[in-house]
């Protein structure tokens, strides 16, 4: 496929997808990796999309004051779908763990009227549920103003004084060779800490995030008990993550 093509693809996959990382692209197109990052250069250096660690977003999403927002927007559906699931597991009285990610936020709307305590590092999450029937339990620190979250030690520390019944934790990447990846250390301090006092873990993840390794490797997947993810996850992916011993909802 020649260039050209190839361009008209990558932009066409950005544009309705938000943000794509550079392995799906190749599969996409049938081309090597290499040559993906090579044309997403080309297209950053042209302004047609933003280049972003692992791939690349659309122009709006990375300019735009409001980034969290538009990141939750991304699969929308998808993300409503796996976060109706999820809340169906949380009973009245529990204490739960929900960290930054934009799919975990989705949670909120189908918490609302539940008697539960929340304890989270996310602003957002916070702000959704300050007028529910939710008690709410930020951790303190140092404020991260792009993804509207609180990282660091002191959350850490925060975190590791109470013990939850459930977390809900989301990642970027998941794959059965080399387990959870971030695109930050910070994120996966988060959830690895909300993972070690949590007697269940859930992790929230779309499809499209199955099977896909980002900068930051770093937990295995023996880090949450259940996969919560949505009916687009193809049926081979799903029987292989089964076949693997892990509890999958979908």
């Amino acid at each position: 496929m020649n260039y050209q093509n190839r361009k008209r693809l990558i932009l066409q996959t950005v544009e309705q997808k938000g943000s794509v990382d550079v392995q799906e692209l190749a599969q996409l197109l049938q081309t090597s990796e290499m040559t993906v990052r090579r044309d997403l250069t080309q297209l950053s250096a042209a302004g047609l999309l933003y280049r972003t660690r692992g791939g690349a977003m659309k122009i709006s999403l990375a300019t735009d004051d409001f980034r969290f927002a538009n990141k939750t927007a991304v699969n929308a559906e998808r993300k409503d779908y796996i976060c109706q699931l999820a809340a169906r597991e949380i009973q009245e009285g529990d204490v739960i763990f929900m960290d930054c990610g934009s799919t975990v936020f989705r949670l909120c709307q189908f918490i609302r009227n539940k008697r539960i305590t929340v304890v989270t590092n996310s602003l957002p999450v916070v702000a959704e549920l300050l007028s529910s029937d939710v008690s709410v339990n930020l951790a303190g620190g140092e404020v991260d103003k792009e993804r509207q979250a609180i990282h660091g030690l002191m959350v850490e520390q925060h975190l590791a004084r109470y013990r939850a019944n459930k977390a809900f934790i989301g990642v970027d990447g998941v794959s059965l060779q080399n387990g959870l990846s971030a695109h930050s250390e910070k994120e996966a301090s988060t959830a690895t800490t909300m993972a070690a006092h949590a007697d269940s873990v859930y992790l929230l993840c779309d499809s499209s995030k199955l099977e896909r390794d980002k900068y930051f490797q770093f937990a295995p997947l023996s880090l949450f008990d259940v996969l919560i993810t949505d009916q687009e996850a193809s049926a081979g992916i799903v029987e292989a993550y089964r076949q693997a011993g892990i509890t999958l909802i979908n």
